[in-house]
């Protein structure tokens, strides 16, 4: 019989030696410095979807070029010899079993005499004992998975009769009961009269590849859902807010404004850091005889189950403080509220009740920085009232102080998140720096632009509130 050739290729030469030893030396220095990368930058945390993902793609990549350096070390030794049929050439002993190298393995099925050769390497991968003969084309779908058996007998069926080449992945049952994932590609073999006489194959165990690959995969969509599910909560916070909270934004203006009532604007600083909503509030609202409510405060979390609090929180406020309940009472009542509900947990809060006709500013603070007067040029801090308690017992009283206020005064009430990362001190810092400006400006929204000016720019990890008011004539 005429030696055979395969269909549509040209016989190929043999790479050089010293040509695939230089690709094997670069492929490992690339092992090497992508190995050193993954043990410096994965981080360790298991419950982190990114972190997760992040292990899965090194290792996938360590995979996929640990097996380029084997295959290219195949390529270097050449094959081991076929079963039962001599070698005219010097191969390197078979590979041990469990190697990289025992993953790519040959075979061959003559058509005319229905005899099948396999490579010690093929016989590895299926698990097959050397001895046993090599199955022919009509056995091999028995190793094949019930549900990839279909898809084998395409491709064999494809490569027979039209000559098309074989390149298609099946899962195989080896005799131990496991399954391991077989790519396989191959061709017709024709004889001189252009006749298929035989069919050739190389296949390569490509279970640990897929596992890798799936790893990469399942990190990938658990990281998305984990961003899906922030960003869906981030949406309902902002939708929830829009319903039942003040605006985030503009001006806080009271319907009716008579002698000595208050100019108000105020401003939300939104965290840098992330989607979430976070817990900060700022509030106004006009009493019946005139008076006024203010409230600035914070709760601890982000999300939809803290702007559910604050709504809860705002409403429990206002209920209270239409009861005519002062400011010193309103925070010890809302204090035992918040102590018997599971959520939400109360962080600070500020509550002042301004008396139009009196000019005077009653308020209590739960461990919420005091408001800042800003008075011809100056400013500073509002004495706190005496006996403040600060995480008081349920049922407790906090102290309440008087402020006289004159025309023209400017009240600023702030959240402790206002300067990131520095608190209190340093946002009534900054503000009181601030008197200049402050006191010159035209109305209270021109108050914030100030402010928004001084506090918006730059990261924040946390969220923050500003409500100014100016005391009309």
């Amino acid at each position: 019989m005429p030696p055979h050739a395969f269909a549509d290729r040209p016989a190929g030469q043999p790479p050089e030696r010293g040509t695939v030893d230089a690709l094997i030396s670069q492929t490992r220095r690339l092992l090497g410095d992508v190995d050193a990368v993954r043990r410096e930058s994965v981080m360790t945390d298991e419950a982190d979807p990114e972190s997760r993902w992040q292990r899965a793609l090194y290792e996938l990549a360590v995979h996929q070029l640990s097996d380029l350096d084997r295959h290219l070390a195949q390529l270097r030794e050449g094959p081991a010899p076929l079963a039962g049929l001599p070698s005219q050439r010097v191969t390197a002993p078979p590979a041990e079993p469990g190697s990289l190298l025992s993953r790519v393995g040959s075979a061959e099925w003559d058509l005319l005499t229905d005899e099948a050769t396999w490579s010690a390497e093929l016989y590895q991968i299926l698990g097959r004992d050397p001895a046993a003969p090599a199955l022919t084309l009509d056995e091999l779908p028995a190793l094949v998975h019930a549900d990839d058996q279909p898809k084998l007998t395409a491709m064999v069926t494809d490569c027979l009769i039209d000559g098309k080449p074989m390149d298609g992945e099946f899962r195989v049952v080896r005799p131990d009961g496991t399954v391991r994932t077989v790519h396989m590609m191959g061709e017709p073999v024709l004889d001189a009269d252009g006749a298929t006489a035989s069919m050739w194959a190389v296949l390569r165990d490509v279970s640990e590849l897929r596992r890798s690959q799936r790893a990469v995969s399942e990190t990938r969509d658990s990281l998305q859902r984990q961003r899906h599910i922030a960003q869906t909560e981030h949406r309902l916070a902002v939708e929830l807010q829009e319903a039942v909270l003040p605006p985030w934004r503009g001006s806080l203006r009271l319907p009716h404004s008579g002698p000595g009532g208050l100019d108000l604007a105020a401003q939300y600083f939104p965290s840098s850091v992330g989607n979430l909503v976070g817990g900060d509030w700022y509030d106004a609202l006009e009493l019946p005889g005139g008076h006024t409510l203010l409230t600035v405060g914070d709760l601890t979390g982000h999300g939809v189950a803290v702007t559910s609090g604050m709504a809860m929180l705002l409403g429990a406020v206002r209920g209270m403080a239409l009861c005519d309940t002062p400011p010193g009472e309103l925070l010890g009542s809302l204090n035992h509220l918040l102590d018997s509900s599971v959520q939400p947990a109360l962080g600070s809060a500020l509550c002042c009740r301004y008396d139009p006709a009196a000019r005077t500013l009653a308020w209590a603070q739960a461990g919420h920085p005091a408001p800042l007067l800003f008075r011809d040029g100056t400013g500073r801090a509002l004495t706190p009232p005496e006996g403040v308690l600060l995480g008081a017992t349920s049922g407790a009283v906090y102290g309440q102080a008087e402020e006289p206020l004159r025309t023209g005064d400017l009240l600023v009430l702030y959240t402790d998140g206002l300067v990131p990362r520095r608190g209190e001190t340093a946002s009534a810092g900054r503000l009181l720096a601030l008197a200049g400006p402050l006191t010159g400006a035209r109305d209270a929204q021109d108050c914030v632009r100030v402010l928004r000016e001084e506090f918006g720019r730059g990261e924040r990890e946390d969220d923050a509130c500003v409500l100014v008011a100016r005391i009309g004539s």
